[in-house]
This record gives structure tokens, sequence and C-alpha cells, in this order.
């Protein structure tokens, strides 16, 4: 994993408070379709140097390089947002549990 990279961040204009973080100079056409879906235009935020040091107010810079790494890119969502997505996957689960009782 690279030491520092300069990424370019961007908010969403479907989603509160979601994020996108890409290397400095990414291609939109190149990110995954499903991705871009859900996101929507990306609104340009600001550009930095991303350390593995750096802290940001919901992650540090290693899972952001490390996604970056990884896939190409690093989402940030709300903590809402993240829950509702878990809530909604339980629901089934639960549900199935109720009706065995």
């Amino acid at each position: 994993m690279t030491d520092k990279v300069f990424v370019s961040i961007f908010r969403s204009s479907k989603k509160p408070d979601t994020y996108l973080f890409v290397r400095r100079g990414q291609v939109w056409d190149d990110l995954p379709d499903s991705l871009k879906g859900i996101f929507g235009k990306p609104v340009h935020s600001m550009d930095l140097v991303m350390t593995n040091e750096r802290k940001l107010a919901r992650t540090d810079g290693r899972q952001v390089l490390q996604a970056i790494e990884d896939k190409g890119f690093y989402l940030q969502m709300s903590d809402e947002q993240s829950g509702y997505v878990v809530d909604f996957r339980r629901k089934p689960e639960q549900q199935k549990g109720e009706s065995d009782g």
C-alpha cells in the first residue's frame, strides 16, 4: 500500500452525507455502474493528500487507502444509511423466527 495518495473527495447528489474518495484524476466512467447509479452526479468537495495516519470524521487514512487500492474507491455513507441497510437485511430473518414460534 502506498504511504501517500492525492485523493479527490466528491459528495453525492442523491444521498445526503455520502462521499466518494478516489485517486485524483480518476475517470468517473471507469467506476462500477452500480456505484454511479446509487451515487448520482458527483459534486467535488475537496482534494487532499491521504496518508495512513490521517484521521477523518468517520474513518482513517489506512481504511481509505486500502479501499482505493482494492476497489479503486472508498464510499463513506452516513451512520443512519449504513444502519438502515443492516436492519433491512435482518428483518426477513426476524420475521421468519417470529412465524416459527
